[in-house]
């Protein structure tokens, strides 16, 4: 991965620094060779699996395809920044190690994940700090979704419906570039969108395959909320937000935002303070 955003955290660091009276050393990471861990666990014996991806600074490729539970590779060149894998009792954990976490890299820095995950039910979670992201999640039989990043640019998809009725998909995002799209394929009862100051893009275009509920907190943020013109929708809104820009056929009635549609709902709350809202229906 490119040293881009190793550069934004060091000059965040430096300018949080200027304004203290402290003095605060920051030890710095050399690199090295570039080192390749090879992925390739087995499915479990169990009907599900859990599985947690846990990184810092990096590149992360995900999607389907893995013949067992997992497949891919990690490469490396900050020693610190070894990763381990964890496969027991159902559970895999694939986590950077964190020795390294308060230092800053110095030279071009790699930190690639590149991983497939099979067709076992299970329960993602992926926690992730500075990063550039490609999540293809379409087709990933998921009962529950969990996604938490920090300063970040992320693409999740879903270009195909999930066969398993996801319960809760939870997404937690810092100050960051995040486009989800394909959201009506996640198959999810319930959503969670919590955003910090960023510019976040919720693409609810797919199949809805049943009555569906969105809840959206954001701070001071650019929000799009983009809705197929043909799926029944509510978007209901509160906060200090006093402006809402819409585009497509929606209907304003008692402060709600509404599309007509047969078949399942989608009902969306969005809770945001200062910022920039646009509902678009296409």
């Amino acid at each position: 991965m490119k040293r881009t955003i190793f550069a934004a955290l060091a000059a965040l660091a430096i300018a949080a620094l200027a304004c203290s009276p402290v003095t605060i050393d920051v030890p710095r990471l050399d690199t090295g060779p570039t080192e390749t861990i090879t992925i390739n666990e087995p499915l479990p014996d169990r009907s599900e699996a859990d599985v947690e991806i846990s990184m810092g600074a990096g590149k992360l490729t995900l999607g389907a395809g893995a013949e067992g539970l997992a497949e891919g590779t990690i490469q490396y060149n900050v020693p610190e920044w070894e990763s381990s894998i964890s496969n027991e009792g159902g559970k895999l954990t694939l986590t950077q190690n964190a020795d390294g976490a308060g230092g800053i890299p110095e030279g071009e820095v790699i930190n690639d994940w590149d991983l497939k995950l099979g067709a076992v039910p299970m329960n993602l979670t992926v926690n992730a700090g500075a990063y550039e992201g490609d999540l293809e999640l379409g087709g990933l039989p998921l009962r529950n979704l969990t996604l938490s990043g920090g300063a970040s640019s992320t693409t999740v998809s879903f270009d195909s419906v999930n066969p398993e009725e996801m319960e809760t998909l939870v997404c937690r995002a810092g100050a960051s570039t995040l486009t989800l799209t394909g959201l009506a394929d996640a198959n999810f009862a319930e959503m969670e969108f919590e955003g910090g100051a960023g510019t976040f893009t919720l693409d609810f275009s797919g199949e809805l395959q049943r009555d569906a509920a969105v809840n959206i907190r954001a701070g001071v943020s650019t929000l799009t909320i983009v809705i197929p013109a043909d799926t029944a929708t509510t978007v209901t809104v509160e906060g200090g937000l006093n402006n809402v820009d819409t585009g497509g056929d929606w209907s304003v009635s008692g402060g709600a935002y509404e599309i007509s549609g047969a078949g399942p709902t989608l009902t969306i709350h969005v809770d945001m303070g200062v910022g920039t809202l646009t509902l678009v229906s296409k």
